[in-house]
């Protein structure tokens, strides 16, 4: 019997199976098929498959050999859906996108260096470009360290994303700041189209457990209504279908770092 080689590893605040592209069926609908059986969806539980029943643990990474001399590796971020027969190329992932230099080096892609290595990343989902650079001591990936971040327990090696700039201006408005849906908001797009809003101007801390921000749902409607109007404004056409653009909310820090944020 034939299997699949897939190493699960985890980037920023997620966790997700990464693939060569060689590895996989070429055809996006045989190709979907097979991740949605490895991830084992559709089931809330994903109990038979490696996902961990949540979106954050659902994520698939596609690695392969580009036809650029000026970049490494193509990465292809793939949303397999926890409760539903749906994979989605329609965004990025920031976070799985720290475990594609590891992933190249481990899997041969891109050599090694002493000490650290860089590795050069397409993000097939938009064309963005990205340089990931992380220890490698005596030519082999270190994955420990001392970085933490919050949401993970303990520490690893950092991972240092350096992001290209992109043809897309920054501020896809224009603007650093503007009315939407009578709330002040900042729109940028970094890589993910993101609306950042105050959190005290909706009426919170900031500081609320996601439990509690998810159980409001006079939260829930006033949120959407910005991200659909903020929609058009960054450039995206209607989005009442996508998940883009993501929302965070801001806050003082409150243990270390420059801001606290809770993001949709």
């Amino acid at each position: 019997m034939s299997g699949v080689r897939c190493l699960l590893m985890r980037g920023g605040t997620s966790k997700g199976a990464y693939f060569l592209a060689d590895d996989l069926p070429r055809e996006p609908t045989a190709r979907d098929g097979l991740l949605l059986r490895i991830m084992g969806s559709p089931d809330p539980r994903q109990i038979d498959g490696l996902g961990g029943a949540h979106p954050l643990t659902s994520k698939v990474a596609v690695v392969s050999v580009p036809d650029d001399p000026d970049v490494d590796v193509d990465y292809l971020f793939l949303q397999v859906a926890v409760d539903g027969a749906e994979v989605s190329d329609r965004q990025n992932c920031g976070n799985l996108l720290a475990g594609v230099g590891p992933f190249a080096v481990e899997r041969g892609l891109v050599p090694a260096e002493d000490g650290h290595t860089s590795v050069r990343i397409r993000m097939v989902n938009t064309g963005d470009l990205a340089t990931a650079t992380f220890p490698t001591p005596g030519g082999c990936v270190d994955y420990t360290g001392a970085a933490r971040i919050s949401g993970v327990p303990g520490t690893a090696a950092p991972v240092v994303i350096e992001f290209a700039r992109s043809a897309a201006p920054l501020l896809p408005t224009g603007r650093a700041r503007q009315d939407v849906a009578g709330t002040t908001v900042t729109c940028v797009d970094n890589g993910m189209p993101t609306v950042l809003i105050p959190a005290r101007s909706l009426g919170l801390t900031g500081y609320e457990t996601p439990q509690e921000l998810e159980a409001d749902t006079a939260l829930r409607d006033r949120l959407e209504g910005i991200r659909l109007e903020a929609g058009p404004l960054m450039g995206l056409g209607d989005v009442r279908d996508t998940t883009v653009p993501k929302l965070s909310l801001l806050a003082p820090p409150v243990d270390d770092g420059a801001v606290t944020t809770r993001t949709f």
